[in-house]
């Protein structure tokens, strides 16, 4: 079977979520918050993808497990693109990367999953990588903030995302990527309205041709992105796609660093190394 064109289809999708960064900040500078701009980009999505797999309403209807999910998802996405939209985009895509550290937990408790000698080397390697990202009794280092809470937040969702897709494997392709669309939507529009309406997020801007290009041009590409992870996910091995998703944090952190939106020094070099071997450990199988 040839396997550059999966391959490539989810070197695309860890691109555009290693930049995702970058429009998000553009959007906002338009006055757009990031939980208004991620509930119309998936509004833009969730037209695409009804009109395209139809039959995925019917497995989202029929199975409760899969709105977990899509709360996970929905968390996920609003937590990372919020942080990355306000903090050190380096330091936030580090710390979202603790996934390790969290699956290791909701595996033991929610699959069952025994820990074996190499899940505690993982905790280890996840736990001292946060410590070095964060600047741990450094002098002068950032207390944290925001960012970094929406960051580890969003890593805990991604992680126990993970997990449930893992016990509803079963489960139509279309009916997952429906739920996680759709988890997305309820979980930012509330949200939005809630911290507007309380004052702690701006609400919504006066339209203009612009903004309305921006979020459209950013919905279809997240979907574009999302439909490369679907084809190239199941076509190729799930250690392999595991390791191609990982060209994102690179993506990210030069990204970030070359445009000054990111911090890239030794400490935190070594932070992330120890999270990303964390990360490889974790898809690695004898």
């Amino acid at each position: 079977m040839n396997t550059s064109k999966p391959a490539a289809a989810l070197l695309f999708n860890a691109l555009v979520w290693g930049l995702s960064w970058w429009p998000m900040r553009q959007i906002q500078a338009l006055g757009l918050h990031p939980l208004w701009t991620i509930l119309f980009t998936l509004l833009i999505a969730l037209a695409v993808i009804s009109l395209i797999q139809p039959n995925g309403w019917r497995g989202l209807l029929s199975n409760r497990a899969l709105w977990l999910i899509a709360l996970c998802a929905g968390g996920t996405n609003a937590c990372f693109n919020w942080a990355v939209a306000i903090g050190d985009v380096v330091r936030v895509v580090l710390l979202f990367y603790l996934m390790p550290l969290w699956s290791v937990f909701l595996g033991r408790f929610l699959l069952h999953e025994a820990l074996s000698p190499m899940a505690f080397v993982r905790v280890g390697l996840a736990i001292a990588g946060a410590m070095l990202v964060l600047g741990w009794r450094q002098a002068g280092a950032a207390p944290l903030g925001l960012a970094d809470g929406l960051a580890i937040a969003g890593g805990v969702f991604f992680a126990l995302n993970n997990v449930m897709l893992r016990q509803q494997a079963r489960c139509s392709e279309a009916a997952r990527t429906l739920a996680m669309v759709v988890g997305g939507i309820v979980v930012s529009m509330p949200l939005a309205l809630l911290l507007s309406a309380r004052g702690l997020i701006p609400s919504l801007p006066t339209v203009s041709v612009l903004l309305v290009l921006a979020v459209v041009v950013s919905g279809l590409v997240i979907l574009g992105a999302n439909l490369a992870l679907q084809y190239g996910a199941g076509r190729l091995r799930a250690q392999v796609t595991a390791m191609i998703m990982l060209f994102e944090v690179p993506v990210a952190a030069l990204s970030s660093w070359v445009m000054g939106s990111g911090r890239l020094d030794a400490q935190v070099l070594a932070g992330g190394a120890c999270i990303l071997s964390a990360t490889l450990l974790a898809i690695w199988k004898p």
